[in-house]
């Protein structure tokens, strides 16, 4: 059970949880560094579990959101650093796959986003979103498919897109109790990318803790 330190989210709470996972709209993913560091340019495969060293926590709650999403959409430079990852619940955290059958859906449909189309196929069936999309237009092709609670994996670039253009709900983010450090030219990236988002703000929702990792829900 993770430790509730703060939570305004009202309806029924998940197992292991503690508390209401579900979420109105689109809501965006991430684990970050204490300084900020989300993605790797070096990371042998997807960053996300280097970052969070590894969290069994954080794996629960990413698996715990993806079985609450109707569909689960990433950008095709997350693809490309893990094209063998499965963007299922059961897949990042088998052990809970009970729990999430109970939740929701252990496998929501996966849709990539990709200005070229030059992207690796997925492991997993997915739908590649193709061409020079707006963040409208890419939240809209998704909800077409009759999916309403969306939830996306990454990267930094496309949830700043989705963030510029307003089109984001809330924000799950797990600060991982590590430092990386930044220079010029690292290829690290931060959380958004190339978007000034003119200090947008945010409600917090809930904090939970586990050991030292702190996972955080804001609401735009």
């Amino acid at each position: 059970m993770m430790e509730v330190l703060f939570d305004r989210v009202p309806g029924e709470p998940a197992g292991g949880y503690g508390g209401n996972p579900r979420w109105d709209g689109l809501a965006v993913n991430f684990v970050e560094s204490l300084d900020g560091v989300t993605a790797l340019p070096d990371a042998p495969g997807e960053s996300g579990a280097i970052v969070s060293g590894g969290s069994k926590a954080d794996k629960f709650v990413m698996g715990l959101l993806r079985a609450c999403a109707d569909a689960v959409l990433i950008g095709a430079g997350t693809l490309r650093a893990a094209p063998n990852d499965l963007w299922t619940a059961d897949a990042i955290n088998p052990d809970a796959k009970d729990l999430y059958r109970r939740i929701g859906k252990l496998q929501p449909p996966l849709y990539v986003v990709s200005g070229s189309g030059n992207v690796p196929q997925p492991k997993q069936p997915a739908l590649i979103l193709t061409g020079k999309m707006t963040a409208q237009q890419i939240v809209d092709r998704v909800r077409a498919d009759g999916h309403r609670r969306i939830l996306c994996e990454g990267g930094p670039g496309l949830f700043s897109e989705l963030a510029a253009a307003g089109l984001v709900d809330e924000i799950f983010l797990t600060l991982s109790p590590r430092l990386y450090g930044r220079f010029p030219a690292d290829g690290r990236k931060a959380l958004t990318d190339l978007r000034d988002l003119r200090g947008m703000p945010l409600e917090l929702r809930s904090l939970r803790r586990e050991g030292s990792h702190l996972f955080l829900r804001y609401r735009r």
